[in-house]
């Protein structure tokens, strides 16, 4: 396994410190990461006050080295599948098509020639007119590009406004409507669907494009309104190419500039605007350099495929322009070898040493190796479960055999230099993290909103540990409020409550909601950010979540279970793809909606005889002795951490369709949408407490 570069030893001391005993009754003290005793960060260098100085830097330090890397599609190869689904209780057989990539080798741009194409880029912008109280909104996919037009509107201090790619047409109206959006940047594929939103968005006056759009789709584009200009990227670097730079300097942020309008998925109604400036991203990008700097070499290389408009992908892409290593970008449905044709997928291609992900990826990585395990037969999974066993436990010898041996195939697949990984974005269960730390790579926990520039705390290798995400990052403090009802309390051993953040990576406020920024249950007077997660201090100075306000539901026997926490739980048994857990207060115990995991529903069916394994999955859902058996294996997963009874889930509900942004029930971050699962799945859970009653 790929060693990790550790600081001197007592680099992190305590770990947090107590800068300040409790301010009132009913809160913690005041808590700061133990690297911040001289003052909370502010920058990763003198000099580099904004996000354009973090473009700058790159250029003259890391100069000629590769900074964006891409791939482009050769090909599309498509193929066709004979499926069988259940209608109306009958079998229907229909054929389906699936779409695959042909993909070419990497190709880059070195960090001079990113500063060069945001300064063409920038040049152009203000040819046309573009102006620093404008808005600019980027629709599009995780890239090169995405990047080079949010920097190129960064530099002109000309605000940029986040929307999804996945986002639905009203989605995606309210965010070009909201902040009166001029233009915005997006892909040849999501013209169409801003084409059927243009009439309803009259401020928006630019269009940018990447990839090969129809000359009629960019007629018809141009035929919405007169005042409609249309270019690609490419167009419009040639543009910029050789315009003057008088003008520019004038136009250049500074560290209270906005930077970006970076809207929340909306798991809870329309999208919240997050107003984040200048200066909270560098103070951001300062934290992470002084606490996991030293992680952070010329020999590793960052594969991005998550969403550039989730706040977790975006900082860490800065961070690592400034640190000077590569970025590779891949895409979901390209990154492993069976996703693509006639290529290797974006991993193997790419090779990374670093990956940031969400816990439904790590899941699917873990469920995956065990499948492959499985259909080796039982010796080889005899041989894979002893190898683990052997690692866990580290014995001499032995372990390092079974790394070399047996554990270097799994890492084979994912490129073998990965060798830190982080999961944010929710809670991982420690089922998966233990899982994929032993057999593939040290899987670190962080904990960030897009309300922080995704940066609460992070765990740094050194201090590895479960059930912990970490230390505060050095941008921010921290305190725990009391939440009495739920005897969550900072006086509790060890502290609990819920957590305040307050410092330089923290927002401001959200984007014309006066309600919420003035509300202090979101925003206090004297400046914290309420997050609404509880959280305790750990003895090392960690910290770690342990439950979600909005979340907590109080059962009939007057006792509160976290539904978040049991899902992250429950998630990490084998027959679990994805996982909604519903109570209602009159409920003794919850139940749960469940996408069963196929490969591994198939050969549990097939190990134990109840049922045909070769059914198709929504058959299988619809079987009363599956539907038991699910319900089963997920509860010895309860039971294995831990669960209280009341915590164990009474039913199950199981289905075989996927949830995706597009059927809204899940957010384009991949959070499940609680109120829309219940309601769509509401004949099935009300049959349940019915049956229960």
């Amino acid at each position: 396994m790929s060693k990790i570069h550790t600081s001197q030893p007592g680099y992190y001391g305590e770990g947090s410190y107590e800068v300040s005993p409790p301010e009132r009754a009913g809160e913690g003290g005041i808590r700061r990461c133990s690297l911040a005793k001289d003052g909370l960060s502010e920058r990763p260098a003198e000099g580099v006050n904004t996000v354009y100085d973090i473009i700058l830097y790159a250029a003259r330090v890391h100069g000629s080295r590769k900074a964006l890397g891409w791939r482009d599609v050769v090909q599309t190869v498509e193929e066709e599948k004979e499926v069988t689904k259940v209608v109306e209780g009958k079998e229907v057989k229909e054929t389906k098509k699936w779409k695959y990539f042909e993909l070419s080798p990497y190709k880059y741009i070195s960090f001079i020639e990113v500063k060069e194409a945001v300064g063409e880029v920038a040049r152009a912008l203000l040819h046309l007119g573009v102006t620093d109280k404008d808005v600019f909104n980027i629709y599009a996919q995780t890239s090169a590009n995405w990047q080079l037009m949010a920097h190129a509107c960064g530099s002109i201090s000309t605000t940029i406004a986040t929307a999804y790619d996945t986002l639905g047409e009203d989605g995606l109206a309210h965010s070009l409507n909201e902040p009166d959006c001029v233009g915005l940047f997006t892909n040849a594929e999501l013209l169409p669907t801003l084409l059927r939103v243009l009439p309803r968005t009259p401020a928006v006056k630019y269009i940018i494009f990447d990839g090969e759009p129809t000359q009629q789709l960019v007629d018809n584009l141009h035929a919405v309104r007169e005042s409609i200009q249309v270019f690609s990227l490419d167009k419009l670097r040639e543009l910029g190419r050789d315009k003057p730079s008088e003008g520019i300097e004038a136009r250049r942020p500074k560290p209270e500039t906005v930077a970006c309008i970076m809207y929340t998925s909306g798991s809870t109604g329309n999208p919240k605007g997050v107003v984040i400036t200048h200066g909270n991203l560098v103070a951001s990008v300062g934290a992470v350099r002084v606490l996991l700097g030293h992680h952070l070499t010329y020999e590793d290389s960052f594969l991005a495929y998550l969403p550039l408009a989730h706040v977790l992908e975006y900082i860490v892409e800065l961070i690592m322009l400034f640190v000077g290593m590569p970025t590779g970008y891949g895409r979901v449905k390209t990154l492993t070898d069976a996703s693509v044709r006639n290529c290797k997928g974006d991993i193997s291609e790419f090779r990374p040493s670093i990956m940031v992900g969400v816990p439904a990826v790590w899941e699917t990585i873990r469920k995956g190796i065990l499948a492959k395990v499985a259909a080796g037969g039982s010796l080889k999974k005899s041989v894979f479960n002893g190898a683990m066993a052997a690692k866990k436990k580290n014995l001499p010898v032995l372990a390092q055999l079974a790394d070399s041996v047996v554990l270097s195939g799994v890492r084979a697949a994912t490129g073998g230099r990965l060798r830190i990984t982080l999961s944010g974005g929710a809670a991982i269960s420690r089922e998966t993290q233990e899982f994929l730390t032993t057999a593939l790579v040290t899987v670190l926990q962080g904990y960030g909103m897009t309300e922080t520039c995704g940066m609460c705390a992070i765990l740094p290798p050194e201090l590895m540990r479960y059930n912990s995400v970490g230390l505060p990052v050095p941008s921010c403090e921290v305190k725990l409020l009391d939440v009495p009802d739920a005897g969550y309390l900072s006086t509790n051993d060890p502290p609990q409550g819920e957590v305040l953040i307050r410092g330089n990576s923290v927002t401001g406020g959200y984007y014309k909601r006066p309600d919420l920024n003035n509300d202090e249950t979101v925003f206090t007077k004297d400046g914290w950010l309420r997050t609404g997660d509880v959280g305790q201090w750990n003895p090392d100075g960690t910290l770690s979540l342990i439950d979600r306000l909005k979340n907590l539901i109080k059962l009939a026997s007057g006792e509160y279970i976290a539904l978040e926490r049991l899902e992250a739980i429950y998630k990490s048994c084998n027959l679990v793809a994805n996982i909604c857990v519903h109570a209602v207060p009159e409920a003794q115990q919850p139940m749960a909606v469940i996408i069963p995991h196929e490969a591994h529903l198939r050969n549990y069916v097939a190990a134990k005889g109840i049922a045909d394994a070769a059914a198709e999955l929504d058959v299988l859902c619809a079987d009363p002795k599956v539907q038991e058996a699910v319900l089963k294996e997920a509860n010895v997963v309860g039971k294995k951490n831990g669960f209280k009874a009341m915590e164990i889930l009474q039913a199950v509900v199981l289905t075989a369709e996927e949830w995706t942004p597009e059927s809204g029930l899940v957010t384009a971050a991949q959070k499940i949408q609680r109120v829309k699962i219940a309601h769509t799945f509401k004949a099935e859970i009300d049959a349940v407490y019915k049956h229960k009653a």
